[in-house]
């Protein structure tokens, strides 16, 4: 797709965008329509031909939702296919601002993509689309601009998540995180197995042990020379979760996206080094597969840690807060990052506390508590407290190791996992756990199965916009 801004007149489609309040604005360019036929309500959609050409109209009601405007214009495109051929325009009425404008156009991009990879007939993802864009904006082409580069971040969270794991492997996360080398002051190093067990991160070496795909221990430094913060990413990139021993009797067929992690923190470092935004980024995926063989990990192992800490296995499915202890660990003692924000598709208990509307925060310090709540609010990536008190900490002591992997009980358990995390954190003053077991794949409007929502990506984005507005 290829988005340019211009006049919107002359394309074989016209896009009208209009808040609620606008209606009456419409000018004399544009047929007036009445009520009846389009009120511009949210998700509201009135076509018509003016001159032989098709003419749509597009309702964003009173456009303070982010996911509402991005989801009307990628239903526009997903749901209407049809209407668009070779070129079409885009006129936003009255006076949208530079935010509702990029929205509308990440929606606009998200239509066109669909996790049909595999299909003989594929829908259209309308890359050769040519797209004019007219709107009342001083910096319409930056807006333009920054919309392509998160739509474009955000598709590939989609597809990283919804690609099958005989595809995304391990080594397929290396090779696409190795992939961003090309982009200005962004270094890429990868640890294969025999690196790993020679650095010590034998908690995450542990967890792959029993699969034929190799471990990969991917870091990504984005460095800017005017960097005005540090701040570290941590992702769980578990690229299909058997449970291992410890097997799972139900829903296995959708453990190809317990890497969902992994994708918002490789999709949002990809967007924050595209944007070229001045903070220091460093990322760390420990990417495994948990699988079950003759060498996979036993429940009521011992192993250790990157950190010196021995970890009890109660529960080899319990195998995503390992990975992300060594990835802690090394990151606080070899990065030292101002702020560490990890992201993990965790426990089903954060699913069971809060279904699929949010993910769950865990963090004991207040004022990041409050940029992070802001940054979901702003970004409607959605994220609630839950506390770290000490008495869940009590749930994880084991009689012969520093600590156990599960405290066994049906209570608890994305506290006690986030417990769990904080052991390897050496009490890092500001870091933060974001279980999103619920919310980085499930159902939507545009397919007929769960595929990945890019949960993330755009939280991450208003968190460190604020970050540097803050600075300034």
């Amino acid at each position: 797709m290829n988005i340019i801004s211009a006049k919107a007149t002359g394309s074989a489609t016209q896009i009208i965008a209009v808040l609620e309040k606008d209606l009456e604005k419409l000018s004399s360019d544009f047929p007036k329509l009445s009520n009846k036929l389009f009120d511009a309500k949210k998700d509201s959609v009135y076509w018509t031909e003016k001159d032989g050409k098709l003419l749509g109209y597009i309702g964003l009601g009173e456009g303070k939702s982010p996911k509402s405007i991005q989801n009307s214009f990628r239903k526009l495109l997903s749901k209407s296919a049809d209407k668009f051929d070779s070129d079409c325009s885009i006129s936003f009425l009255g006076e949208l601002n530079e935010e509702q404008v990029i929205n509308a156009l990440i929606g606009f991009q998200l239509g066109g993509y669909h996790a049909d990879f595999y299909r003989k007939e594929r829908k259209n993802s309308f890359t050769d689309l040519l797209v004019k864009v007219d709107a009342n904006l001083d910096e319409l082409e930056s807006t333009i601009k920054k919309s392509e580069i998160i739509s474009g971040s955000m598709m590939e969270a989609m597809k990283l998540v919804d690609l099958p794991p005989s595809v995304k492997t391990p080594e397929y996360l290396a090779d696409w995180a190795l992939r961003l080398k090309g982009l200005e002051n962004l270094s890429v190093q990868v640890f294969d197995e025999k690196k790993a067990k020679e650095e010590g991160l034998d908690a995450f070496l542990s967890v792959g042990q029993g699969s034929g795909k190799p471990s990969k221990f991917i870091i990504i430094d984005y460095h800017p020379k005017d960097a005005k913060a540090h701040l570290g990413l941590v992702g769980k990139g578990v690229t299909f979760d058997t449970g291992g021993l410890s097997i799972k009797t139900q829903g296995m067929h959708h453990m190809k996206s317990d890497m969902g992690g992994a994708a918002a923190v490789l999709a949002a470092t990809k967007m924050i080094a595209d944007l070229k935004l001045p903070i220091r980024l460093t990322t760390i995926v420990p990417a495994v597969e948990n699988a079950v063989s003759r060498d996979a990990f036993l429940p009521s192992e011992v192993i250790s840690s990157f950190s010196g800490l021995s970890i009890e296995v109660i529960d080899t499915d319990a195998e995503g807060r390992l990975i992300l202890a060594d990835g802690l660990s090394y990151m606080n003692k070899n990065f030292s990052p101002e702020k560490i924000l990890d992201f993990a598709t965790l426990t089903g208990s954060s699913v069971g506390t809060f279904g699929y509307a949010c993910g769950a925060l865990f963090t004991k310090n207040n004022e990041l508590e409050k940029k992070l709540r802001l940054a979901s609010e702003q970004s409607e990536d959605k994220l609630w407290p839950l506390p770290l008190w000490d008495e869940y900490g009590k749930e994880m002591d084991s009689d012969i190791a520093d600590i156990k992997n599960y405290h066994g009980k049906p209570i608890a358990g994305a506290i006690t996992a986030a417990k769990f995390l904080e052991a390897f954190t050496d009490n890092h003053p500001s870091w933060a756990h974001m279980d999103i077991a619920g919310v980085a794949y499930g159902d939507s409007d545009f397919s007929k199965s769960k595929t990945g929502t890019a949960f993330g990506v755009q939280l991450l984005l208003k968190f460190i916009e604020n970050e540097l507005n803050h600075e300034q």
